[in-house]
């Protein structure tokens, strides 16, 4: 019998998911659920969002609608366990074990890291650590513990988040020979498509950036929103390039490829931004309705929404306490 692949994915609680955690994350996890020969682990990175955010009703807001847009989209409890990180206290037991083996050089590595460090750097009269904390630094140990509780197979991740999975694969293999052959090594897997979706300024689309499309935006708000993606100076009539269009990349990680064929042709046709955009929101417009419309009615039913929380969380911890007594057990954290 083929051994269930473990599958695991997680949002920061940091605000309504956008577009690209809906096409990046939400709906090829929800896909992967239904497969036979797939065990997946869904779950609200709460203890994530801190290291950004200092809004406790946001991050508590967020939990619930981050939920109930998973369960909008088409999440089924019964097939996945969905669950809070903040119910699995043995995830932060284990992310203290492997801090405890974790080198800082390891960590000096972190892409987050390097980077908050490189714009203090911009400043010579700026502290080099300024404004970074230890849940900065301490970041790829949690994920690492969040992905290493549960021995996850593979990890969906966008590509900037591809380092995060090869630590917490040499954080798994250091324990294994410190101690003994507990841990899974996880692999990253990362969509062709979907790996770094732009937002409207071409970045990555992220909260940071402040450069988000809504998923459950009226159409007015997201007809204003597609309108703002930014593009070249190109006329109606010149042939335009799709392969660095940001209003193509988007369209093509929603649409048929009939339909992204078919916008192809107009693109080397020389079609107006204004034609492209709206193309762009009309097709958005249709693939999110469905999602709006069930969000809409999850919302009203917060009880229901704790109560599949709470049950996922049950299950978590019985998947949990077998792996975190045979790790106490083997690095000698026991009863004599």
């Amino acid at each position: 019998m083929e051994k269930q692949q473990r599958i695991l994915t997680g949002i920061t609680t940091s605000g309504i998911p956008h577009l690209g955690n809906l096409v990046g994350a939400i709906l090829p996890a929800i896909e992967s659920s239904k497969h036979k020969n797939t065990s997946s682990f869904l779950f609200l990175a709460d203890y994530h969002s801190l290291i950004k955010n200092t809004d406790s009703e946001l991050t508590h807001r967020s939990s619930f609608e981050i939920a109930a847009c998973w369960l909008a989209c088409g999440l089924d409890p019964k097939e996945v366990i969905f669950y809070r990180q903040s119910d699995v206290p043995h995830i932060f037991e284990l992310a203290w074990i492997l801090g405890c083996l974790t080198s800082k050089g390891l960590l000096n590595r972190a892409h987050a890291y390097k980077a908050a460090i490189a714009d203090n750097e911009q400043n010579p009269n700026t502290d080099i650590d300024k404004g970074i904390t230890m849940g900065l630094f301490n970041y790829p140990i949690l994920m690492a513990a969040d992905i290493l509780m549960f021995n996850a197979d593979i990890v969906p991740v966008g590509q900037d988040q591809k380092q995060h999975i090869e630590m917490a694969r040499d954080i798994a293999l250091k324990f294994n020979h410190h101690y003994e052959d507990l841990l899974t090594p996880p692999e990253a897997k990362i969509s062709d498509i979907t790996g770094i979706l732009p937002g409207l300024d071409g970045r990555k689309m992220s909260k940071s950036y402040n450069n988000t499309i809504p998923i459950f935006a009226d159409e007015k708000h997201l007809k204003k929103t597609v309108m703002k993606i930014q593009t070249n100076s190109l006329e109606p009539g010149e042939p335009k390039d799709s392969a660095t269009c940001n209003v193509f990349s988007i369209y093509k990680a929603i649409a048929s490829d009939i339909e992204i064929k078919d916008f192809q042709k107009r693109y080397d046709d020389g079609i107006s931004w204004g034609d492209a955009k709206t193309t762009l929101y009309e097709k958005l417009n249709e693939f999110l309705s469905p999602y709006k419309k069930e969000y809409e009615k999850i919302i009203t039913d917060r009880s229901y929404v704790e109560s599949v929380l709470r049950d996922g969380s049950n299950k978590a911890l019985e998947e949990s306490s077998p792996l975190i007594k045979k790790i106490r057990r083997s690095v000698g954290i026991q009863s004599f």
